[in-house]
């Protein structure tokens, strides 16, 4: 009879509150009431004697556990440690190939004719040509439809523009194109939606008096101003609104270390494609497109680890960019990106990952599609066809080359969200997206440039030239040599 009191006792010393708490969530049903507690004095030795208690494993999917961030340090570190010795097999196979003056080649243009420069000037013409628009039509010069009909035009020649002059003129460099055509492209958002919100202000006041009239005429003038204009055009943001948020001053160290980030980063990612893409390159006598398939996938392979490291450097360069035209600006919308990492769905993933593009989108075509009774489905259908016709003619138009890689590549992926997205969910689901980005349109890009490298006439002259050749003089032997 003791032995049973004294057992009884002692499991009365184990059970707690937390414990019953416990066993709910471990197995998803209400806690069990506790029972009043017996008139005998507690253990004296309770906490030692109760040891165990109802718990989850860590990383087990009921547990709530999150602190995985010493996990993270050990595959960064782990990720260096292997790619630092993939660097190193690089240096002693191919020697240092860094050359800064290679780089200054695809954006210097020759005789001093600068004309992605030019380019660049000449697109004021189309932001006063908008202002000027504007100004007219709130003084009455101009019917809204006319108006209308000439914001279209205006931004018809600005997206021909850029596009005529990249193709017919020789002299202008690769670099100078691509800067060129991704700055009027933002440029074309940009007016686009100036137009329609200064529209959508005039909307909003239908004043009734004379005396209305010229106070909301007033106070539309005081905002179509040059000086709003500009601010608009090179803030980080493709969207229009009256009176953006401003922080109350420039933070000088904020700014110089966003400063710091960019040539930082610009620097690795320089090494990278002359240290470790460019050698892939060179063993490469032919386009993708007319290449074998065991040498194409053996290139694609040998591509996928950097130009993803690439891909991910160029993301944290626009965080850094945008954020140092932000503090320059004080612009205090700061929210450029979402946590597209966690993304367990490719749909989630475009849609966190460039927000100031997702915004204008939503904004100023997926909007205005659905108040124009098209099916929201559809709606975020042309919305993604957009976006990869954009990605496509960003690409291929500064390297002359158009074989629609980039624009099928996302729209297999939107196959793969469609048919798949039941079936991967979501830790799978992020491995999915993560898989994705691995193989989809960064390496699709790659093979753009891979094609542009190869038409350039010093790429056989340097692959018989490296030192990668035999002493016999057979420029082949270096295109079998293992990277």
């Amino acid at each position: 009879m003791a032995m049973a009191m004294m057992r009884k006792r002692f499991s009365f010393v184990c059970s707690s509150s937390s414990a019953e708490e416990d066993s709910a969530s471990l197995y998803g049903s209400a806690p069990i009431p506790a029972t009043d507690p017996p008139s005998e004095q507690e253990h004296p030795y309770a906490s030692l004697l109760c040891c165990h208690r109802v718990q989850d494993s860590l990383l087990s999917s009921n547990s709530s556990f999150t602190g995985y961030r010493g996990i993270l340090n050990w595959i960064i570190i782990l990720l260096v440690l292997t790619h630092a010795h993939l660097f190193l097999e690089n240096f002693i196979q191919h020697g240092f190939l860094i050359d800064v003056q290679k780089v200054l080649e695809h954006l210097i243009e020759d005789n001093c004719n600068w004309p992605s420069v030019n380019l660049i000037l000449a697109a004021n013409m189309f932001a006063v040509a908008a202002l000027l628009l504007e100004r007219s039509q709130e003084k009455g010069m101009l019917s809204p439809t006319s108006a209308h009909h000439l914001h279209l035009t205006n931004l018809g020649l600005l997206l021909l523009f850029p596009a005529a002059v990249i193709i017919h003129e020789p002299t202008i460099s690769t670099g100078g194109a691509f800067f060129s055509l991704w700055f009027y492209t933002a440029l074309g958002m940009k007016l686009y939606s100036y137009q329609e919100t200064n529209r959508w202000y005039r909307h909003t006041h239908q004043p009734e008096t004379d005396k209305n009239v010229s106070v909301a005429h007033t106070a539309n003038n005081e905002h179509l101003t040059f000086q709003d204009l500009y601010y608009f055009l090179v803030a980080p943001t493709l969207c229009y609104q009256r009176d953006f948020p401003r922080t109350p001053k420039v933070r000088i160290n904020k700014l110089l270390h966003r400063l710091l980030e960019m040539v930082i980063v610009i620097q690795i990612m320089v090494g990278i494609v002359q240290q470790w893409i460019e050698p892939i390159f060179q063993r490469s006598e032919n386009s993708f497109s007319i290449m074998d398939i065991t040498m194409r996938v053996e290139h694609l392979v040998g591509l996928v680890a950097p130009t993803h490291f690439l891909w991910l450097l160029f993301f944290f360069l626009s965080h850094s960019y945008l954020n140092f035209c932000a503090e320059l600006l004080r612009f205090a919308d700061r929210h450029f990106y979402a946590d597209w990492w966690n993304a367990t769905t490719l749909i989630t993933f475009w849609k966190n990952w460039n927000i100031p593009y997702q915004k204008w989108c939503h904004r100023h075509v997926y909007a205005r599609l659905v108040e124009k009774n098209v099916p929201p489905s559809r709606a975020e259908l042309l919305v993604f066809l957009m976006s990869a016709a954009l990605c496509e003619y960003l690409i291929a138009l500064p390297l002359h080359s158009c074989r629609l890689c980039i624009f099928l590549m996302m729209v297999f992926e939107l196959l793969v969200a469609v048919f798949l997205g039941n079936y991967f969910q979501g830790n799978y689901g992020n491995g999915l997206v993560w898989l994705c980005l691995l193989l989809g349109p960064p390496l699709a890009v790659t093979t753009y440039f891979h094609d542009h490298y190869i038409s350039l006439p010093h790429h056989h002259h340097h692959s018989s030239s490296s030192p990668l050749a035999s002493d016999q003089g057979h420029p082949s032997t270096v295109f079998l040599q293992p990277h």
